[in-house]
């Protein structure tokens, strides 16, 4: 069965040039069907994107996406930004009715005569996740039975339903610089970093995979 690993850090290409990384993958823990490829520009340069996995395919080490770069950022946002209520009031306003911009002058003072640094609001950005759905980034803590054996370096899917077949351990973990491609039965939960039902020693016993022949 052909399989196709998504590589987070993978370079992303639309039909009429580069457009950014893959910094996360988005799946339904209930199917554990991967939905989307959350893709940032180089630099972040422009805010990340939630790209249908339908628009994806991966080749040769990088993700080719079937669409312009003008339709990619087009598509929902993949981090949305909220204020935080102030703790204080300002003139006539009570705190629960106040927002302020994190914004500071030279010297410390945030430009509003009077006031000081503490208590003044700031923004706070989030990933955008579909309803129902986890995101999981490179790096995320893998979890066994027996305390944390590593972080994942990508997932493997059956092209033809979208489905999550393994969970790729990143190398140079506890047992050296192996790839250990770990069956997505053995993950019992995704909500903070990957929770496996195996144990320390039953991840090491895993045969290595080598992720070309994955593809093959």
């Amino acid at each position: 069965m052909t399989q196709t690993p998504f590589m987070i850090g993978a370079a992303v290409r639309c039909a009429d040039g580069a457009c950014g990384e893959v910094t996360r993958v988005v799946i339904n823990p209930v199917t554990r069907e991967l939905t989307h490829l959350v893709v940032e520009p180089a630099g972040r340069s422009g805010l990340g994107r939630l790209v249908p996995l339908d628009l994806a395919d991966a080749t040769d080490g990088e993700i080719q996406l079937r669409c312009t770069m003008a339709e990619f950022e087009k598509l929902d946002a993949a981090e949305e930004t909220q204020f935080v209520p102030g703790t204080r009031g300002y003139a006539a306003y009570g705190p629960e009715q106040v927002l302020s911009w994190p914004w500071l002058s030279l010297g410390g003072s945030t430009g509003v005569e009077g006031d000081s640094v503490e208590g003044i609001s700031e923004t706070v950005t989030y990933d955008a996740v579909p309803v129902g759905e986890v995101a999981v980034r490179r790096g995320d803590r893998v979890h066994a039975t027996d305390g944390a054996i590593g972080h994942v370096e990508g997932l493997v899917i059956d092209p033809r339903n979208h489905h999550v077949t393994h969970v790729l351990l990143q190398e140079g973990h506890v047992w050296g610089r192996k790839e250990v491609a770990i069956p997505i039965g053995a993950v019992t939960g995704a909500d903070d970093g990957i929770q496996l039902s195996l144990t320390k020693d039953e991840v090491r016993d895993l045969p290595s995979v080598d992720i070309d022949h994955l593809t093959g």
